[in-house]
């Protein structure tokens, strides 16, 4: 008679078949991103970027207007714009190029948008004030604990992560935004209907994503593979440089299904 395999013989045991304890070994790890949940990994770096004089004046002078503090309570949607619309969150809008354009393009929403570092604050309020939108409001914070704690559930329409920061070094793929737990917490947030738009200029960071994606059951792909550019995006000088450098645009729009 053969002789069992030292696992077999361990979980026989213990009174329970090998394959059923990897099972629930694997169900007992922790989620792919669930260490930037806890906040003992970030997703971003603070970086001593050079504000302008311009910038600086627009915090000052408008940022009362525009800046919603982080708080760590629940926010109330719909007090914060004079105009009750559907709420659209953007994670990380750079210098908010493509965050005021389509603000304006698509003003039938209103846009909070999430940024942590201060030239790309006051970049985006210089524009909001030179064409006069109100349907923008900022929050200078870490994203995953606006997420956690000031969005509450099924109150936004759609959100947008356009070029964050791919994290390309393997050791550093735990610091990349679009994680299991990550991305079922903005599930969560999101409404029946809503959805989630994704770019990034980086192929194998997509493949990560739609990863992360696929894994989401609240979430379904609009598109059998990538998305084709939605026509109310803008491209951003970013994206310009990405092109010229030779890189490619990949896209992701998923929508979050009724439950059932």
């Amino acid at each position: 008679m053969p002789r069992a395999e030292p696992e077999t013989r361990i979980s026989e045991a213990a009174g329970m078949p090998a394959e059923a304890q990897r099972t629930k070994a694997e169900d007992q790890r922790p989620k792919e991103g669930e260490g930037i949940l806890d906040g003992s990994i970030h997703t971003f770096v603070l970086r001593s970027g050079r504000i302008t004089e311009a910038q600086r004046r627009a915090i000052e002078r408008f940022g009362p207007k525009y800046i919603i503090p982080f708080t760590g309570a629940p926010l109330d949607p719909d007090s914060l714009f004079a105009d009750k619309k559907p709420l659209v969150l953007e994670i990380g809008f750079g210098m908010g190029q493509a965050t005021w354009k389509i603000a304006q393009a698509r003003a039938q929403f209103n846009y909070l948008g999430i940024e942590v570092h201060t030239p790309g604050v006051g970049r985006l309020i210089i524009d909001l004030e030179r064409h006069g939108l109100e349907n923008v409001r900022i929050i200078q914070h870490d994203a995953i604990e606006v997420l956690k704690v000031m969005i509450p559930p099924e109150s936004l329409a759609g959100i947008h992560i356009f070029y964050p920061d791919p994290w390309p070094k393997k050791r550093h793929h735990k610091r990349r935004l679009m994680q299991d737990a990550v991305v079922a917490l903005m599930a969560a947030k999101l409404v029946a209907g809503g959805y989630l738009y994704f770019v990034t200029d980086i192929e194998e960071y997509a493949s990560y994503a739609k990863a992360s994606l696929d894994s989401c059951a609240a979430l379904k792909n609009q598109y059998e593979s990538y998305a084709p550019r939605q026509e109310w995006r803008p491209e951003t000088k970013f994206e310009h440089f990405a092109k010229d450098s030779g890189r490619g645009t990949f896209e992701l729009l998923y929508i979050k299904g009724s439950p059932s």
